[in-house]
């Protein structure tokens, strides 16, 4: 009854149009009164701000920096050239394009808000221009840029890790096939659509030369994802450390390599990342108080029950998962839904023999989904907004994108080797 009670209301308020951290804590002090649970007020302060206290955490701001500061720094156009140089004779290529360099910037900036706006900026009007639908280029932009949270460094992998206590390392591994996989399907869709609608047919390969010189202008930006993988497998640095590390590194490219940002940019680039954090962490911490409650009054245990008795094997579980929380990425962002949800589906997860690594990535990957699903979802608004488009326009130009999604997602559902293998690999 808790459990419905929850759901009912909390879906009822954000459909009401509630901002999602007043939803959320509403619905937890709702609840509290509504079942005279008897815990005072204040435990949601005190849950609240522990929820934002761990040090692990400090790697969130620190990511949202680099990612702001790539953002800014000209890289998007440096990945769109040497994408551009590689991919652009195929059929469909300046949408390949596209899917690439959303792809590499994901792996730059860790934010798949930062990658659809750097991205969509430039390639929404060049895809236009080659003859693709406003509609279609837009949708493309929203699909392709929630790449950037699968692909490591990847601020939901990191959270989970933290709160399933798996390793961070292991998550990041995983990440890099399913990221490559999903870029992969959405190629396919701008092949089909490139033939189908004759717009792009396929354009002259360009020389070795053009190549190489694209490769050295964006090499120093590609570096970052080995610099932050390489240095967290070897153990030379933390996942913590290396948001400091992509900081430190991230000026440096932009401030003394490509000279795109000087220092009069660095108070407003601060400034917007601070808004940015800001905003991610007092949801975090509004969704941290809701989870404590759920916790505390032994939700868990109720869903292990339902679920037993639902799901007698690890195929219906994920089944289950999948849809529960593609429902769920609607209307929330991948970061409190993962607090929200990881204390509740973790524990099941040896119940059905699954790797609770491969669990947080089935996890981020449908919440990735979530963040282009109508009628909400951030870069589903930033890229109709960039475009110009309506959302029913944008919703219908989706449909294929959004069904090869989905057949990726069970890919990687299903079959556990394509996910873990670089994991078993290197463990």
């Amino acid at each position: 009854m808790l459990l419905v009670f929850l759901l009912v209301v909390f879906f009822g308020l954000a459909l009401a149009g509630l901002p999602v951290v007043w939803s959320v804590l509403a619905t937890t002090v709702l609840m509290i009164w509504s079942f005279d649970l008897g815990h005072p007020l204040e435990t949601i302060f005190l849950t609240f701000i522990g929820g934002v206290e761990p040090f692990i955490l400090i790697a969130v701001p620190l990511f949202i920096v680099a990612g702001e500061t790539f953002s800014r720094g000209g890289v998007g156009e440096r990945i769109i050239r040497f994408a551009r140089s590689v991919l652009g004779f195929l059929p469909g290529g300046l949408g390949i394009v596209t899917v690439a360099s959303c792809l590499l910037f994901g792996g730059v900036s860790g934010s798949a808000i930062a990658g659809a706006a750097a991205i969509g900026t430039v390639m929404i009007p060049a895809l236009a221009k080659q003859g693709y639908s406003r509609a279609f280029a837009s949708a493309l932009i929203a699909a392709a840029g929630t790449l950037a949270i699968i692909m490591p460094p990847s601020i939901p992998l990191l959270v989970f890790g933290y709160i399933a206590g798996v390793s961070v390392r292991d998550l990041f591994l995983a990440g890099i096939v399913p990221a490559v996989l999903f870029g992969i399907g959405l190629m396919l869709v701008c092949v089909w659509y490139g033939i189908r609608t004759g717009c792009d047919r396929g354009g002259q390969r360009a020389s070795g030369a053009e190549i190489w010189a694209s490769f050295k202008d964006a090499f120093p930006a590609l570096l970052m994802p080995a610099i932050i993988l390489g240095g967290i497998w070897t153990g030379f640095f933390t996942p913590t450390e290396s948001a400091v590390v992509a900081v430190i590194y991230g000026l440096l490219v932009s401030m003394l390599w490509y000279r795109s940002i000087g220092w009069r940019d660095l108070p407003g680039l601060l400034y917007s990342a601070f808004l940015t954090s800001a905003v991610v962490m007092v949801v975090v911490g509004a969704t941290a108080a809701l989870a404590w409650v759920i916790t505390v009054e032994q939700v868990p245990a109720i869903m292990m029950e339902w679920t037993q008795a639902l799901a007698d094997n690890r195929w219906t579980f994920f089944l289950l998962i999948n849809v529960f929380l593609l429902l769920l990425g609607i209307f929330l962002e991948p970061l409190p839904a993962l607090v929200l949800t990881a204390p509740l589906f973790v524990p099941l997860a040896p119940l059905y023999g699954i790797d609770p690594v491969h669990l947080g990535l089935v996890m981020t990957c449908n919440l990735a989904i979530g963040l282009y699903t109508p009628p909400v979802g951030g870069t589903l608004f930033v890229a109709a907004k960039i475009g110009q488009v309506g959302m029913g326009d944008i919703s219908r130009a989706l449909i294929p994108l959004f069904l090869v999604s989905l057949l990726v997602l069970g890919l990687i559902t299903y079959v556990q080797a394509l996910p873990m293998f670089p994991v078993w690999l290197l463990r």
